[in-house]
């Protein structure tokens, strides 16, 4: 049998949309992580492309940036990591050249020390462009996870027009969700549908016996679970609220962060409800602990132009450690076999009622199995593949 495709003894420079030691690990971390495994990955950090706000949440964030903003690249995870200094006012052309220069000069002096030549550039955003004549990259790449320019104070001007030249320059873009990939194929004649994926073998342990998070434990069954951001740029609040209120004997447990890149976020509603619990944060590796203890999952996405071009990483996360899913009608999840949807409370309670009524641990090992080919290691030969093919 020929070896299965491999990326490794490569330059990349990876240019982010989040820091690296964020409360949520996403696409870039994951993916990154692992790449730094078997190559030299510098990773930068977000560019400042959403215009900050005085809430706690961004000042901490702006301090920490000063203090790093000319240092070195460090080292974490296996990998080097540059906190580059950005002036965050992207709308402004002046303010974006000078942010070009000191981008240049800050990955210049990484690169140089570090070894690195002629790197994979590898962009989560377009505004990586800025470093392609610094890196003289052999391989661009341009990796869209998220419809960033639809998200609240971006410059949505700014950001498609660098989309579109960054986009055309690639050697292929990976696109997470349907959506990005047909607006993509009208710049790129090389576009790979990619859907977020999972750590299967890590979530698949959430089957076997093993301790179960203490908080969710504790609470009544059935439990029903949310892990992610608790944001409502993402969230439709009303709905889980409503849903409460219909199943006042279940519990919600909401698993995560309140308000990441979104400060402003109200969590009053879900509060008031007596049978949902803001659990807070956990780690990436105690989510299974929490899948063990949870009857079902639960994706309330909102419906709005974010959204439309999302496919949410927990998917295959509670796909694999078994439990059934239930989410709101998004559009990167329609066919998705074992994703039950309906567009409202009512109609997710139903679905609910019959997830948890037909249940068993013979459909969540079938489940788990399933999903299993939808792992970081089946992603990361699909993208070996591609470098090969170029």
């Amino acid at each position: 049998m020929p070896e299965s495709p491999r990326l490794r003894d490569r330059d990349i420079v990876c240019v982010g949309f989040a820091d690296w030691d964020t409360e949520l690990w996403t696409n870039q971390h994951h993916l990154m992580s692992r790449l730094a495994r078997e190559n030299r990955v510098l990773f930068i950090e977000s560019l400042g492309l959403r215009a900050p706000s005085l809430a706690g949440r961004d000042l901490a964030r702006m301090w920490r940036r000063l203090r790093r903003g000319l240092a070195r690249a460090r080292p974490v995870d296996g990998l080097h990591v540059l906190s580059p200094l950005v002036i965050p006012l992207h709308r402004y052309r002046l303010v974006r050249a000078l942010n070009k220069r000191l981008l240049a000069i800050l990955v210049r002096r990484a690169s140089r020390e570090l070894g690195l030549e002629h790197p994979i550039l590898w962009g989560y955003v377009p505004q990586a462009e800025d470093l392609i004549d610094t890196l003289e990259p052999s391989l661009i790449v341009y990796h869209c996870v998220d419809d960033i320019a639809a998200q609240e104070r971006i410059d949505t001007a700014s950001f498609r027009a660098a989309e579109a030249r960054f986009a055309a320059r690639a050697g292929f873009v990976l696109a997470s969700a349907p959506a990005l990939a047909a607006r993509l194929r009208m710049i790129s004649a090389n576009v790979i549908e990619a859907p977020n994926v999972a750590d299967t073998d890590l979530f698949a342990g959430a089957l076997d016996p093993g301790p179960m998070d203490h908080a969710m434990a504790a609470l009544p069954s059935p439990r029903i679970v949310f892990t992610g951001a608790i944001v409502s740029i993402k969230l439709d609040m009303a709905l889980i609220a409503e849903l409460a209120r219909l199943r006042p004997q279940w519990s919600f447990a909401l698993v995560g962060p309140i308000g990441p890149g979104d400060p402003h976020t109200d969590v009053s509603s879900l509060r008031a409800e007596p049978n949902i619990h803001l659990l807070g944060a956990r780690s990436y590796a105690q989510l299974p602990e929490v899948l063990r203890a949870a009857d079902a999952g639960l994706i309330p996405y909102a419906r709005n132009e974010l959204t439309e071009s999302i496919f949410p990483m927990k998917v295959y996360e509670y796909l694999a450690a078994g439990i059934p899913v239930v989410a709101t009608p998004l559009p990167a999840l329609a066919g998705l076999a074992d994703v039950a949807s309906a567009p409202d409370a009512a109609g997710i309670a139903a679905l609910l009622d019959e997830a948890l009524a037909a249940d068993s641990e013979e459909r969540r090992r079938a489940r788990s199995q399933r999903a299993a080919a939808h792992s970081w290691q089946a992603r990361l030969q699909e993208i070996a593949a591609a470098v090969a093919a170029l």
